[in-house]
């Protein structure tokens, strides 16, 4: 993938990174926040050796996408994680940081701009790779015990109908068997049913009702997912 004709495309090579373990391949995109101040700061992480963390991309709020690792290579951007039964994401996914404050006084939706890159560079990773649409996640659904990003300001409805990921439609209440809830969460991919791991659903397919707790909305839309998904 040349990057000559892309006027928004910088290379900036991290070293942090390293083969893929047991020649996995790559069949998830995770999406994170940098949850620092600038790109400048999070540009300086992610290439610093003295530091294990790196990702194959970072896009700033402008919408320049910086490639930092190659796709074939493993970047450390998911850590400790569990999706489905797999639990080195980093050897299976293709990781994009997007520069955001994160959670705090400074967290901010990611602008149209920002928005439009990541669209733009999701979509060529598609092409490039056999990734399901529902195993485009946030680094929050794989970590939600230690992670919430890249959060409920993060429009996951719009990156869906820009045809990257799943975004739950309405489904008949009567469809929907409570006492299954643990079950669906897992079949989805999460490790259980905690509230930790209600949360981070709900930041990403729930956002204006996050509370740890599955309501009949959230064990609806958890639902809808699993059916689109042909896990159920």
């Amino acid at each position: 993938m040349t990057v000559s004709n892309k006027p928004n495309w910088r290379e900036l090579p991290s070293p942090n990174h390293g083969p893929r373990r047991n020649g996995a391949a790559i069949d998830m995109l995770i999406i994170h926040y940098t949850g620092m101040t600038d790109t400048a700061v999070a540009l300086r992480r992610l290439c610093d050796p003295s530091f294990t963390v790196s990702a194959h991309y970072l896009i700033d709020e402008g919408g320049t996408v910086w490639r930092l690792v190659p796709e074939e290579r493993r970047a450390w951007h998911a850590g400790t994680s569990f999706w489905a039964g797999e639990s080195d994401i980093n050897s299976c996914s293709i990781g994009i940081e997007l520069v955001n404050p994160g959670h705090g006084p400074n967290y901010r939706a990611f602008p149209d701009a920002q928005m439009m890159a990541l669209e733009e560079l999701a979509r060529g990773v598609l092409s490039r790779h056999s990734i399901p649409a529902h195993r485009i996640l946030g680094h929050a659904d794989v970590a939600p015990d230690r992670k919430q990003d890249p959060g409920e300001l993060f429009d996951w409805k719009r990156l869906a109908e820009a045809g990257v990921g799943l975004w739950p439609e309405p489904i008949a209440s009567e469809e929907v068997n409570p006492t299954e809830f643990s079950k669906h969460m897992c079949k989805f991919g999460y490790a259980d049913s905690s509230s930790e791991a209600i949360t981070a659903f709900q930041r990403h397919f729930h956002p204006t009702a996050i509370s740890g707790i599955a309501d009949d909305e959230t064990r609806a839309r958890l639902l809808t997912l699993v059916k689109k998904s042909g896990l159920g």
